[in-house]
């Protein structure tokens, strides 16, 4: 296990998380055990998930199995779109915990925002309100909500989130949406923060792969790193809240091993501008029910 410190982020109601963290998306199940396994062994000790992942289970049984106590692993998790709704977010709530076998979630956010059904969003969060309130979650936040979505939350809400999970990497930066962030006191969250699925578009729009960046590989080369331990310590640099995800065991090592190096502000001044603008994921504004709305089982 790493001998590194992990640097922890404050939330805006003083919990504190680690600011590197350990995904599981796309993960399978069996993958996930595994994987969650290598992770805490590495030196991980914030894991994320989610309902729509199908692996909450085994990121529980993974932590049990690991010999540490509770208390020292930080678990988020996320309310799919299908489970919206006060009563129907609270119920979501008793079925993620039941799978991860815990009794209280560290950070419990909405995976994305939902523009046809909005009053089902707000719903939703005052039900994660409730749950903040009743001690049942030392957090809550959001996902994928682009400026219009956060401006109507923070306008018909109580709590400001704690975070917002977005996708943001060297290619894709939503410099905008995290301006916002800093102005309400919010933590951006990266989700694929090295790229997505690591490769970004070129301007003639074809694949290149992230991890082969002459800019990335050239700052990396002067620290003996990679172009993934680049990106995530420029993540961490900046302020934000990291979550690589990897089923190898050496590259979750690799991708821990990201605390004994300083990016120069040239370094940072140099990924920042390799900005595109084009995003990887799906565009938050056309999530709906009928495209991406699933049951979510009850075990």
């Amino acid at each position: 296990m790493t001998t590194h410190s992990i640097p922890t982020l404050t939330f805006n109601n003083g919990v504190t998380i680690p600011a590197l963290g350990f995904g599981v998306f796309q993960s399978s199940p069996e993958e996930t055990t595994s994987s969650v396994a290598a992770a805490l062994e590495a030196g991980y000790r914030h894991i994320d998930t989610a309902a729509a992942y199908g692996n909450e289970r085994q990121v529980g049984e993974a932590i049990a199995s690991s010999g540490l106590d509770r208390s020292e692993v930080f678990i988020e998790t996320k309310i799919w779109i299908s489970d919206y709704g006060f009563d129907a977010t609270l119920h979501a709530f008793d079925k993620a915990v039941g799978k991860l076998g815990i009794q209280q979630i560290d950070l419990l956010i909405l995976h994305q925002a939902l523009p046809s059904r909005f009053e089902l969003t707000i719903e939703a969060y005052k039900a994660l309100e409730k749950l903040l309130a009743d001690g049942k979650v030392r957090a809550i936040g959001v996902s994928n909500f682009m400026p219009e979505h956060l401006n109507r939350l923070l306008a018909e809400t109580t709590v400001v989130p704690a975070v917002n999970q977005i996708e943001v990497h060297p290619y894709f930066q939503q410099k905008e949406l995290q301006a916002l962030h800093t102005e309400h006191g919010i933590i951006t969250q990266a989700w694929s923060p090295i790229g997505g699925i690591t490769f970004y578009r070129g301007e003639s729009g074809e694949q290149r792969s992230t991890l082969q960046d002459p800019v990335l590989l050239a700052i990396g080369e002067k620290y003996g790193k990679s172009a993934a331990q680049v990106m995530l310590r420029w993540h961490l640099q900046e302020g934000r809240s990291a979550i690589p995800k990897s089923v190898t065991p050496s590259r979750i090592q690799q991708n821990f091993d990201v605390f004994d190096f300083e990016l120069t502000s040239e370094d940072l001044a140099a990924i920042d501008a390799l900005d595109t603008g084009v995003r990887g994921g799906p565009e938050p504004e056309f999530i709906t029910l009928d495209n991406f709305g699933m049951p979510i089982p009850e075990a």
